[in-house]
């Protein structure tokens, strides 16, 4: 079984069609739980397992996917210079939520992590939890971290994120675009952002600029802060 699925045709219908039919599911039932991202993780993974495809060869099969993340960070890039008038006169007030969000990212994990009495490299892999995976990974190496479980922490806090949030935003009358935008970015990421992209045009390009920051922010301020708090503890 494993000769007639091991190509490359298999693996992308398998990806983009579990997909189409996960995000087809959502559409209609609107069940948070049933979240296109979750559906076609576990589905992918019960097929690889019951067809015994080793992840390794799936992977390779499934490169064009990973080729088109660069594409799609370049397109979001687009939707943001469409809407660069709403970046005038709020410069100054997007660096700062985003800063603010970046440091309390960090120290609510550290805080808690401590308090929880996790040890320094679970508290290392959780603090890049609100950046984009790549990214996320090269900060939890560096820092002490399991890149590999902050990769899963990561796609987990993107949907939950994506979830709730809008609902947060709806309970606490938040009607700013550009908040929301950025909140969304911000918290969670590319699976935020394709939220924010659903909500409107100016909340996607926030949102995709944020992604941007958050990474800079965070892999600038996670060294920083875990040094100060190695000063005072």
């Amino acid at each position: 079984m494993y000769d007639l699925t091991n190509s490359e045709i298999f693996d992308l219908t398998l990806v983009v069609g579990t997909y189409l039919v996960a995000l087809g599911l959502y559409k209609k039932t609107k069940i948070s739980l049933l979240h296109p991202l979750i559906t076609s993780i576990l589905v992918i993974i019960l097929v690889l397992n019951a067809l015994d495809i080793p992840y390794e060869s799936f992977r390779r099969g499934s490169h064009l996917i990973h080729f088109l993340l660069g594409p799609s960070v370049v397109a979001l890039g687009y939707v943001l210079f469409e809407q660069i008038k709403y970046l005038k006169g709020n410069v100054v007030s997007i660096l700062t939520s985003v800063f603010v969000g970046a440091i309390v990212g960090i120290v609510s994990v550290i805080i808690i992590g401590k308090v929880m009495g996790a040890d320094d490299a679970l508290i290392a892999t959780l603090q890049p939890k609100s950046v984009t995976t790549p990214i996320a990974m090269g900060i939890a190496e560096k820092s002490g971290g399991i890149p590999s479980l902050t990769a899963v922490i990561v796609v987990a806090v993107g949907i939950f994120g994506s979830i709730v949030g809008p609902f947060v935003m709806k309970a606490l009358g938040i009607e700013s675009h550009i908040a929301k935008g950025l909140a969304l970015g911000a918290s969670s990421h590319g699976v935020g952002t394709a939220a924010a992209i659903q909500i409107g045009a100016i909340e996607g390009a926030l949102s995709g600029l944020a992604i941007g920051l958050m990474g800079i922010m965070t892999a600038v301020l996670v060294p920083v802060i875990s040094a100060l708090i190695g000063i005072f503890s």
